[in-house]
């Protein structure tokens, strides 16, 4: 991994389509070449926040694709960066997909759904609440998965957006007026669970909005790859995540 002159780790990802990929070369660009996040954009039937879209969007055909087009950038590890894509198939569906695209490219993998439990896990965190941009029935599901995982969801916010594409176009002050409504007095934290959304640049503010830590899917998706990896850097404006003592250097 550690190259003379060369980039600490390389974290690849599989995108679904185009809405928020573009957080991640940002990204890459404010951390200097210390970390290269190189995104593969992975086919898409229909761009919607529906349950049989979801399942053909998180299908092992299209991941193995990715993983194909993924494999000369060399990552150290690879990401499904996708959480309905993934929490829809449950986590031994979950689990399935990572195993799939770990094989294609010999190196670990997982999704963002995994990376969310893995992230309160390694917080401390037991109760949390979401600000899901999805319909209700979609942020169902991702409740179901993350207590299956251990997590306890003591709130809900679900905003009714259907497609991934609207979702990017979401403005900062949106996000964090989402977070907001979403938060509880109960809740430890709150879990932002679309990679669709643009927050690789606003972390910081999010958590200062509410005064706890904020967990966004782009977030704990490099954070899982880098720990996949094997190196969890102090990553500057990243939230409590990347603050956190006991993250191996």
């Amino acid at each position: 991994m550690d190259q003379p002159g060369g980039p600490m780790v390389t974290v690849g990802l599989l995108y679904p389509g185009h809405s928020a990929e573009d957080d991640y070369p940002s990204l890459e660009a404010r951390l200097d070449g210390s970390v290269k996040l190189p995104v593969v954009i992975t086919s898409v039937g229909e761009d919607a926040h529906r349950v049989d879209a979801l399942l053909d969007l998180g299908r092992a055909e299209r991941l193995a694709e990715g993983a194909a087009e993924l494999k000369p950038a060399r990552p150290d590890s690879v990401m499904w960066a996708c959480t309905s894509g993934s929490f829809v198939f449950g986590r031994e569906g979950a689990n399935i997909q990572a195993a799939g695209v770990a094989q294609a490219l010999g190196v670990p993998a997982s999704s963002t759904s995994i990376a969310f439990v893995d992230a309160c896990r390694a917080l401390g965190v037991q109760r949390v609440a979401v600000a899901a941009s999805y319909p209700e029935d979609v942020a169902q599901h991702f409740v179901r998965f993350l207590t299956a995982g251990g997590v306890d969801v003591v709130s809900m916010g679900s905003n009714g957006i259907i497609t991934a594409a609207e979702v990017g176009t979401l403005a900062p002050e949106q996000v964090v007026a989402m977070v907001k409504a979403a938060d509880h007095p109960d809740a430890e934290a709150i879990l932002v669970p679309d990679t669709a959304m643009h927050t690789l640049g606003i972390v910081d503010e999010l958590e200062t909005a509410v005064g706890k830590p904020v967990l966004t899917a782009n977030q704990v998706t490099v954070w899982k790859g880098l720990e996949l990896a094997g190196v969890v850097p102090s990553l500057p404006d990243l939230g409590t995540l990347f603050a956190t003592r006991g993250n191996s250097e």
